[in-house]
């Protein structure tokens, strides 16, 4: 009887569930092999759903990337085209070529001038339109801001064509109003100081919208405490901004300035439409030089080859513009 009774209090301080206790040995390892499997269909059924876009980026993006970068070290050209393997290797001589060349040197210049007057004034006034419409406009505040952001969803041909009749010497729209006042309109498209800084008004009204958008979430994102405070301490307008708005809105001013930049660095519609480069190659930038070797010309791998100077110009600057202005907002 004290052998029973021992066995007893054995089984009583045996905790439940375990394998001692009666339950299975195995339960816990099967909760485990059971989670295994719905996770790989899972897996296997996100795969799936990315088929389509894995297909479409391998064949549209990721093979023609890798194509253009083989292609920067040959002399593909019109003599290749019914055979590209005909191509002859010949290694750097492609990039060596474009520092020699003026008209990429001078594209290159360009587009550095397009940059560096475009992206301060767009991100300058879009800051300032963003903050009027945020606080200082009450009435058709709606109205202002589909009419600032308009052109962005409009065609940039459509623009294009637009203001090249707006600038046009002869018959075009400031011509007119400038004739009203006995003044002579300036042919802004065909004299090489003013052909560029033209076209990066176009490009600021233009783009202006995109940057206003940005900078009004960042300024609605700023908890209005803040503001308050500010203006019981005795801010001003100008010091609430200065030390209140843009402090805050740096991270916005990096992405905005980031995006706006890369957009900048490949500017083509705009020198395509109005002036094709001209005069005397003074809007001539590497997307439009770079189109022109490979598709007037058919010289392919040269043109590929300033695609990777550009690509590689792009990161640079991006990576720069990243560290300095991130170091800001940390």
């Amino acid at each position: 009887m004290s052998t029973t009774t021992g066995r007893a209090a054995e089984a009583a301080e045996v905790p439940a569930g375990s394998p001692a206790a009666g339950a299975p040995a195995g339960a816990g390892g099967d909760r485990r092999s059971r989670r295994r499997p719905r996770l790989g269909v899972q897996n296997a059924a996100g795969w799936l759903f990315s088929t389509p876009f894995l297909a479409l980026f391998t064949v549209f993006m990721a093979f023609p990337i890798v194509a253009t970068l083989l292609m920067s070290f040959t002399d593909f050209g019109l003599r290749n085209v019914t055979n590209p393997l005909d191509a002859e290797f010949i290694g750097l001589e492609n990039y060596t070529k474009l520092f020699g060349d003026e008209r990429f040197l001078k594209s290159l210049f360009n587009t550095a001038y397009f940059v560096v007057v475009g992206v301060p004034l767009t991100i300058g006034i879009g800051l300032v339109v963003a903050v009027l419409l945020n606080n200082g406009i009450d009435r058709a505040r709606t109205f202002f801001r589909v009419g600032f952001y308009a052109p962005v969803v409009t065609s940039i041909v459509a623009i294009a064509v637009v203001w090249r009749f707006v600038l046009d010497p002869s018959d075009g729209l400031i011509a007119g109003l400038a004739s009203e006042v006995g003044l002579t309109s300036p042919d802004f498209l065909g004299s090489e100081l003013l052909a560029m800084p033209s076209m990066i008004v176009m490009a600021v009204w233009r783009n202006l919208g995109t940057v206003m958008v940005l900078f009004i979430a960042g300024l609605q994102a700023i908890p209005t405490e803040t503001r308050e405070a500010a203006r019981l301490d005795g801010a001003g307008p100008w010091q609430e901004f200065r030390r209140i708005t843009v402090p805050l809105l740096r991270p916005t001013i990096l992405y905005a300035t980031v995006i706006t930049t890369i957009g900048y660095l490949n500017v083509f519609e705009e020198p395509f439409v109005m002036t094709q480069g001209g005069p005397s190659d003074a809007t001539l930038t590497v997307s439009l030089n770079m189109y022109r070797e490979g598709f007037n010309f058919f010289h392919m791998g040269y043109a590929s080859a300033m695609a990777y100077v550009l690509f590689v110009v792009i990161m640079a600057i991006t990576v720069l513009q990243l560290r300095l202005l991130k170091d800001n907002t940390e």
